[in-house]
């Protein structure tokens, strides 16, 4: 039967607390870290030898789709009536907005070390020890908003520039491409500093702390923020239905690219599923 992933704001009091203690048991049976270690291990950019698939890659989508599909099958295996909220935010941009409150994901860093001392997620807690990073912090960190060099989160505007883009992905299918709506939306830009990072770029920087970085699962906002971006490929689709995931090919042997990126009908490791699998999810999820 199919669920609903509903916006983060629209919460009543009861979904957020079971939302919150969903994850806190699987962070308490050791699941949760698995995730973390995941998405590090996953994470190759464009300078590393190598297949790419959760970044700077076309399969970037699909890839955190199908990640958001395990931690969801995950928590709804502890509660059944759970589903990963998303993140608005073009809407909800401050600092002391959803999802930053005590009863959801606690709020900034303190000023000193960037530790969260507020919330279900703080280390104080005691809940919520992180054991996988590239570091060796054992604490959840924040920045919101980059108090040292303030950066804004994208706005409508922004994230309407990449939707209006009927091409899923262009060649040479990394982080360069200048055309697209994956790489508008993955957000590598041009130039340097704050204004080369767009839309889902972006929103890691601005969030800083645990979210900089491969080991960025261990903030659970990391969730949120991908259910957002994972509805903006559903609106996508829903717009240019003449346009899909691409290449549709592999890339020749002759190609920079050969065995670097995922194909449309290509597994998409370290799943048995395809990219054009898992194109259509109305079978298994709506947003609301």
């Amino acid at each position: 039967m199919t669920y609903v992933r509903k916006d983060v704001s629209t919460l009543t009091a009861g979904e957020r607390r079971r939302f919150v203690d969903a994850l806190l048991t699987l962070k308490r049976r050791g699941e949760y870290d698995e995730f973390v270690r995941l998405h590090i291990d996953f994470y190759t950019a464009d300078g590393e030898h190598g297949l790419r698939t959760a970044h700077m890659a076309p399969s970037f989508l699909p890839w955190h789709r199908r990640f958001l599909l395990e931690l969801e099958r995950a928590l709804r295996r502890v509660d059944a009536s759970v589903t990963v909220p998303y993140w608005d935010w073009t809407r909800d941009r401050t600092t002391s907005s959803v999802p930053w409150t005590k009863d959801l994901l606690g709020g900034n860093g303190r000023r000193s070390d960037r530790q969260v001392m507020t919330g279900p997620f703080a280390y104080a807690a005691g809940h919520w020890t992180l054991r996988e990073g590239v570091t060796d912090g054992r604490f959840l960190t924040r920045d919101l908003g980059r108090s040292a060099a303030p950066l804004r989160l994208p706005t409508r505007s922004e994230l309407r520039w990449a939707l209006d883009d009927p091409v899923y992905d262009a060649w040479p299918w990394d982080s360069t491409v200048r055309k697209g709506f994956r790489n508008k939306l993955e957000g590598w830009g041009t130039g340097s500093g704050s204004g080369s990072w767009k839309n889902h770029n972006r929103v890691h920087r601005w969030v800083g702390g645990a979210m900089l970085g491969g080991a960025s699962v261990n903030d659970p906002v990391f969730w949120l923020h991908h259910a957002f971006v994972d509805l903006q490929w559903y609106r996508w689709q829903r717009a240019h239905r003449n346009h899909r995931y691409l290449p549709a090919e592999p890339p020749g042997s002759s190609d920079a690219q050969h065995h670097r990126v995922i194909a449309r009908h290509e597994k998409l490791p370290p799943w048995d599923e395809t990219p054009d699998q898992l194109e259509d999810v109305s079978r298994i999820y709506r947003y609301a």
